[in-house]
């Protein structure tokens, strides 16, 4: 089961940039406190937790199912992670009301950052980039504008490792070490920037063995929780086409990813079973060239705003749609843009999640000679 925790990134209905107090500015010192207070302050929790479990169990489902009927969309889902975070009993009542992501198309555990996103129409999110401290963010879109304050869902921060290139992410802004309770995954590259490997930190399916490569092993070392897989297990690979010729025109790009057929019974990941592993491939959709503009164009549908080499949208490839019936090349199954200097918008459906579309999206920052 996905390891969570109530940190400030996930609860918060917000950006990073628009929180304060304790979750984004300044640390606050906690005066002294007398430990015999201490001591009767926790016996004091302690009760108040057995009171709350000690509910009826239908009364307990009837206050969680009305929790998440008055909660369609964030930040008010918030109060359902809520509830799901007052004891086991509470949690085990949330993970069985809630339907799941690929029923319901909401996000409203961590858990569902690892699930297939929407069948009909694409899920909303944008990325926002902190140059300085070579951080990524990702966030769920609350309103049809491209840009708001957003929900947190995941960050990413860069790293060099030699002659690579690694991205660690993790729930946590806060939070971005392999070790952590947070961690999610990695995205590892070549040492010219045009092949990616995406690891997770959990097995994608049944079977599954995890990375025996020297950065896995390195990472699964300094493990320091029991909660976190100690392993790395590879989910996908992006590759970036060579331009030796110098020819004008977009990245070409090719991906294939390891996408689960399971049939997802509850909330829970650790009650849905996995029947077989499938692969998807995928590439970007050819651009048209436009001649009164003298550039490449695709159509975004007003999602994207400012021309850019790391724009793409990717369709799956003859043949490969399998079970997710998106084998044809017009059903784009997730689109990349730029919109400011420093924010893109990002939209994926099924069969991907928010974590591989994520790591997909990563993959196109920095610069790649190779292939421009």
């Amino acid at each position: 089961m996905v390891s969570w925790r109530r940190s400030a990134s996930w609860l918060s209905s917000a950006s990073r940039s628009s929180l304060g107090g304790a979750v984004g500015g300044e640390a606050k010192v906690t005066p002294e406190v007398d430990p015999a207070a201490q001591e009767v302050e926790v016996v004091e929790e302690e009760a108040d937790e057995e009171r709350w479990s000690r509910l009826l169990p239908e009364l307990l489902t009837e206050i969680v199912r009305r929790v998440d009927a008055g909660a369609e969309r964030w930040p008010l889902r918030r109060d359902v992670v809520v509830c799901a975070c007052v004891c086991r009993r509470w949690r085990d009542a949330a993970f069985s009301v809630v339907r799941p992501r690929l029923e319901a198309g909401r996000i409203t555990f961590p858990s569902s950052l690892k699930q297939p996103g929407p069948r009909d129409a694409p899920m909303h999110c944008f990325i926002r980039r902190d140059k300085k401290n070579s951080t990524f963010s990702l966030h769920l879109s609350l309103t049809q504008a491209l840009t708001d304050k957003g929900k947190f869902l995941l960050a990413a921060r860069r790293f060099r490792q030699g002659a690579h290139t690694e991205y660690i992410i993790s729930y946590d802004y806060d939070d971005l070490h392999p070790g952590s309770t947070s961690y999610v995954g990695k995205l590892r590259s070549d040492f010219l920037g045009t092949k990616f490997i995406i690891y997770d930190n959990q097995a994608p399916y049944d079977g599954a063995k995890p990375s025996r490569s020297r950065s896995s092993r390195r990472f699964a070392s300094k493990q320091i929780s029991p909660q976190v897989s100690g392993g790395n297990y590879e989910v996908g690979q992006v590759t970036y086409m060579f331009n030796f010729l110098k020819s004008r025109g977009p990245r070409r790009m090719q991906c294939s990813i390891q996408c689960p057929v399971g049939q997802g019974t509850a909330s829970d990941p650790s009650k849905e079973k996995t029947l077989s592993p499938s692969s998807l491939d995928l590439k970007n959709k050819a651009p048209r060239w436009h001649d009164h503009l003298q550039c490449w164009c695709l159509n975004f549908h007003g999602r994207v705003t400012v021309a850019s080499v790391k724009n793409f949208q990717l369709v799956a490839t003859a043949g490969s749609g399998g079970p997710w019936d998106v084998g044809d090349e017009e059903t784009v199954i997730l689109q990349f843009g730029k919109i400011e200097d420093d924010a893109f918008t990002m939209d994926y459906r099924q069969p991907l999640s928010a974590f591989q579309a994520f790591a997909i999206c990563l993959t196109s920052f920095g610069t790649k000679l190779a292939c421009e």
